[in-house]
């Protein structure tokens, strides 16, 4: 990322960041298409979120998908009857269950990741770019979190809460926002002392002015970049939670708690367990490869070559 400071003139001329222009997008575009494993998870996750938006418009059973039982047609095996995937004990479509599981499998992780980034990332960035007591305080904070695995303080935290998909997005985003915390923390650190910040002080700009308009742009892809592979683990910590009975709760077609619900009958009918935990594993790697590719491609060196 190329980083612009004025050194003189009104402070409102200050700028920090190039905005996009369509160099830098084709250069983006350019970079998704040469990188093939890039390429595939930018389409995995452009079909998650065609499935999580139009999703009960594509099930071929929505009714099923949403929790309707069907009893007549119960325990098909996949391909039998019209339904692909077959049916599980209560005669529900489980192709029709995973298409509108995708919403809630990919609601709750963007929700947990705003939700996380934007408590954590100001004040990791205060806390970087002030120093002495207050950097003290935060960080001090964070570290009580930190010292509980996050899966587990989230288990902890629904369980008292109460089981609920909301309930869960929120016991992650408060296991979460310590991350950010720490990561943005780091970055305002090594930005506070750059010739481009002190000449921003030198034009009387305000510490807030400073942190939004010169620090956050400038400590913005490393963000991003944790954020898109944050995602993918949240989807698998809710699907846990969900397996627990910490999180959705039936009918939801939720995919974690699909996997639960079939865990009984997985020597006999295998694909009640295994189509929804190739659904999480297909989500997950999408935004795993997504955050690699980011990673490279906004790497600032990339702009160079």
């Amino acid at each position: 990322m190329t980083l612009l400071a004025a050194t003189t003139g009104p402070p409102d001329t200050v700028r920090t960041a190039d905005t996009p222009t369509p160099t830098r997008l084709r250069r983006i575009a350019t970079a998704v298409l040469r990188d093939r494993l890039a390429l595939i998870g930018v389409i995995l996750v452009g079909v998650l979120l065609v499935l999580a938006v139009f999703g009960p418009w594509l099930a071929p059973f929505p009714d099923q998908g949403r929790g309707v039982a069907d009893v007549a047609h119960r325990n098909l095996t996949p391909g039998t009857g019209g339904h692909l995937l077959g049916t599980d004990p209560l005669g529900r479509d489980v192709l029709s269950r995973i298409i509108i599981g995708a919403r809630p499998a990919l609601l709750t992780p963007l929700l947990t990741v705003a939700l996380a980034v934007a408590v954590g990332v100001p004040l990791g960035l205060l806390a970087g770019y002030r120093g002495g007591r207050l950097d003290e305080a935060v960080m001090r904070i964070a570290d009580m979190f930190l010292a509980f695995p996050p899966l587990l303080l989230a288990m902890v935290i629904a369980a008292m809460l109460g089981p609920s998909l909301m309930h869960a997005g929120i016991a992650l985003a408060i296991a979460w926002w310590p991350w950010y915390t720490r990561l943005a923390r780091g970055l305002a650190a090594g930005l506070r002392d750059r010739p481009f910040v002190d000449g921003a002080r030198a034009l009387g700009l305000s510490d807030t002015t400073i942190l939004a308009r010169h620090v956050l742009p400038n400590a913005a892809a490393p963000i991003v970049v944790q954020a898109s592979i944050d995602i993918g683990t949240v989807i698998l910590a809710s699907g846990s939670l969900a397996f627990l009975g910490l999180a959705a709760q039936a009918p939801t077609p939720d995919w974690g708690l699909m996997v639960s619900d079939g865990r009984s009958y997985v020597l006999s009918q295998w694909w009640l367990s295994a189509l929804p935990g190739a659904a999480i594993f297909l989500a997950v790697l999408a935004f795993n490869v997504l955050g690699d590719a980011l990673r490279d491609i906004l790497d600032p060196r990339a702009v160079t070559r």
